[in-house]
């Protein structure tokens, strides 16, 4: 299969810039796989379409819905070389421990742009720019210190971006960066993030910090959403998976099956477990809201019908001929053209269903990725 089977036409005026005025307001486009049709609807009218079929299970059991809490850190940092004075971005995708670091502490794996000019050795200072008085302090100072392997850097490309390990003079911690970081808005969002986005680029539920980018699919909720499913005997469950590169990685490949994944980090408590395992085994639906609550859910699944517990990690691929084990139903956005989780959402649904739902929604002027609308499928 290849990768450009899952391609489709764009205008670039769908794809959404700004999040909607409120959550739950976004257009919602509801499939039935078994029956291949397809329904327009809002995310608020989630909890009453839930308890309808094919939502339902076959003794009329309600869904239960599986949502990952993994919160957003502020991992954009914007500095100046210290030779050239030139601007420098980076990406903090994880903070190393430091046996892993050859011994050196606050050592960073980080993505950049322009790698080809960015090489050990080169030294990086940050700034203070959160407020007016204390604009131009210098708050940090940092050196490249390695480049990542090549097989960590497969799917990335040279001058575009690149993985490099930087070590900060001082430690860099969640609290540091959540007052001077910014949120590391996708690259087809063409704006600067504001601070509006350190609200609406974050799930209400958000807990567990450490993803790169936003499991989206979860932005669309609101508490009374939430309130409203459990008052409608809707159950949820809470897992944690951190978006990193695995996720929103381009696909590179002709063929789809030579796409590298990178591992993305997850934990499934012993609680969340239990409760999945119970619904599965009371033939109820177990609804994964979002592409990382799939990924999470299909690789914890063992042969012995229980899902492993504690943390873990992931490169799970899915694409067509995946044989699905637990998930039956899928609210999820819509994805860039030739992506994995395009490819991930034609194994849930079926290649064309899916590109015509795709064609459709573009008829329709849907809104297309993060800040955009939903789809669910059943």
């Amino acid at each position: 299969m290849k990768t450009k089977d899952f391609t489709f036409e764009l205008p670039k005026e769908l794809i959404a810039q700004h999040p909607t005025g409120e959550r739950g307001q976004s257009r919602l486009m509801v499939l039935d796989r078994t029956a291949g049709t397809r329904a327009h609807s809002k995310v608020i009218d989630l909890p009453q379409i839930l308890c309808q079929p094919p939502f339902l299970s076959p003794d009329g059991a309600k869904p239960l819905l599986v949502f990952n809490d993994s919160k957003v850190r502020k991992a954009r940092l914007i500095g100046k070389s210290q030779s050239s004075g030139a601007q420098a971005e980076f990406l903090l995708l994880e903070k190393l421990q430091e046996e892993k670091a050859g011994g050196q502490p606050n050592v960073w794996k980080v993505m950049v742009k322009r790698a080809g000019r960015k090489k050990p050795g080169d030294r990086y200072v940050f700034f203070d720019d959160t407020a007016e008085e204390t604009a131009g302090a210098e708050i940090a100072g940092a050196e490249i210190t390695g480049i990542v392997s090549d097989a960590d850097n497969a799917g990335l490309i040279e001058g575009e971006g690149a993985l490099r390990f930087l070590q900060f003079d001082r430690d860099i911690n969640d609290e540091w960066l959540d007052r001077y970081g910014h949120i590391p808005l996708p690259p087809y969002i063409k704006r600067e993030d504001t601070p509006a986005d350190a609200k609406r680029y974050q799930t209400v539920y958000a807990k567990n910090t450490g993803s790169a980018a936003a499991p989206t699919a979860g932005l669309h909720f609101t508490e009374e959403i939430l309130a409203r499913l459990a008052g409608n005997g809707i159950e949820t469950v809470f897992i944690t998976l951190h978006v990193g590169l695995g996720t929103f990685l381009p696909v590179r490949t002709e063929n789809i099956k030579d796409h590298t994944m990178h591992e993305e980090h997850f934990i499934i408590s012993e609680q969340s477990a239990l409760q999945i395992e119970k619904a599965k085994t009371e033939k109820r639906k177990v609804i994964a809201v979002g592409t990382t609550c799939i990924r999470c859910l299909e690789s914890a699944w063992t042969e012995s019908g229980v899902l492993k517990k504690g943390e873990q990690d992931t490169s799970i691929f899915i694409y067509p001929s995946f044989r699905f084990k637990v998930a039956d139903a899928l609210f999820t956005n819509f994805h860039t053209p030739e992506s994995t989780l395009l490819m991930l959402v034609a194994a849930f649904a079926g290649r064309e269903f899916i590109l015509e739902s795709y064609q459709e929604a573009v008829r329709e002027k849907y809104r297309f990725f993060s800040y955009g609308d939903a789809m669910l499928i059943g």
